[in-house]
């Protein structure tokens, strides 16, 4: 047992926090039942994304696909263009790369045991120990940012969040604890617990269910905790991007690269560059694209933030004449203006269409 429960009421603290949460638990989509594909969804999309913004997007995914065979046989870019403007990408790619090894390996039923749960493509230790416990009622551990927050200051631990060695640490003592309760509702409570109570700043103590058990509010130190490690701030690329437009009225879009950054998303064609309104980069750029404009007018401009890098974009639209209706390559399309939406892409670039090619309609 860790020292950090050896005085510490384990049973008492389990009921409490059941207790409030059955009490209190919003109603939110993926509870209505304990179907374990709900569920995995949920916790992929809930991955760094706010509850709100998650809601409609689950509601639209689970409709367009609401069996794991439904959304292993769909087309990877209609699953791209579901998953539009959650950002993180790669989670939808993954998610569609494991629920075809469930659909292929466990006919269709996502696995129940640890060992083949976590064999799945983008399935770490929170979403296994997730859908473990909360559909299967399993005595797994579930530890994200909110639960390591909660049990931090519950419990007084100093350690850096942002270490593999810490986050290890705190499964350990889920594990401890979940063991005593229900687990689909002990893990969940902690979670929500998190999320409207046990706050990053400014924690409603004297409204928390748990608050006799806490060692931080005990000691009035609950506004530094948790410890982590500082980020460094994200990179700034500048870059230019122009909305093209041809004889017949269509506009040039480009396929990014199969891996990295927004991998296979659509966009514009840009580049990068710091050199403020001169647009030869950009201008060269576009004629390796059999896209010269005679003129480029600068018409917008985009910032988008990322975790690591923030795009500053300045926006350009021009006009050129392209002989024939032959594409480039598989990459380049000339698409008319209201089929744009038809194809999925990063919100920076969807700033673009609602600006620069939804006014020209």
């Amino acid at each position: 047992m860790d020292q950090s429960l050896q005085a510490f009421d384990l049973h008492k603290f389990c009921t409490d926090l059941v207790k409030w949460y059955r009490e209190n638990k919003r109603a939110l989509p993926w509870r209505e039942d304990q179907d374990p594909y709900k569920i995995w969804v949920s916790e992929i999309m809930l991955q760094q994304t706010r509850v709100d913004t998650v809601i409609p997007y689950f509601e639209r995914f689970i409709s367009l696909f609401p069996t794991p065979d439904a959304l292993a046989c769909a087309e990877e870019e209609t699953v791209l263009k579901a998953w539009e403007g959650l950002g993180y990408y790669s989670r939808a790619r993954n998610l569609q790369h494991a629920v075809k090894e469930v659909t292929e390996h466990y006919g269709g039923i996502v696995p129940d045991t640890k060992d083949e749960i976590s064999t799945l493509k983008g399935v770490g230790p929170y979403t296994a120990g997730a859908i473990l416990s909360i559909a299967y009622n399993q005595p797994a551990a579930a530890v994200d940012g909110n639960v390591m927050r909660v049990m931090s200051r519950l419990l007084t631990i100093y350690d850096d969040i942002s270490k593999v060695k810490t986050r290890k640490r705190f499964e350990s003592i889920i594990e401890e604890l979940v063991v005593h309760t229900e687990p689909a509702d002990f893990n969940q409570a902690l979670m929500e617990l998190g999320a409207l109570v046990c706050t990053p700043r400014s924690p409603s103590c004297m409204l928390c269910p748990v608050q006799d058990h806490c060692n931080a509010r005990e000691e009035g130190v609950q506004e530094f905790l948790p410890v982590k490690a500082k980020k460094k701030p994200p990179k700034t690329k500048f870059m230019k991007a122009a909305v093209i437009e041809n004889q017949h009225g269509q506009v040039l879009i480009e396929r990014r690269p199969e891996t990295g950054l927004l991998a296979k998303l659509w966009q514009f064609p840009n580049c990068e560059d710091e050199m403020s309104d001169d647009v030869t980069k950009l201008s060269q750029h576009l004629s390796d694209r059999d896209a010269q404009p005679d003129d480029l007018e600068k018409v917008q401009h985009v910032k988008h933030v990322f975790s690591h890098i923030v795009w500053e974009i300045d926006v350009y639209k021009g006009k050129c004449v392209v002989k024939g209706q032959k594409e480039a390559s598989s990459h380049l399309k000339w698409v008319d203006k209201e089929e744009v939406d038809w194809y999925p892409f990063p919100v920076s670039h969807q700033k673009i269409i609602d600006k620069v090619v939804k006014e020209a309609l």
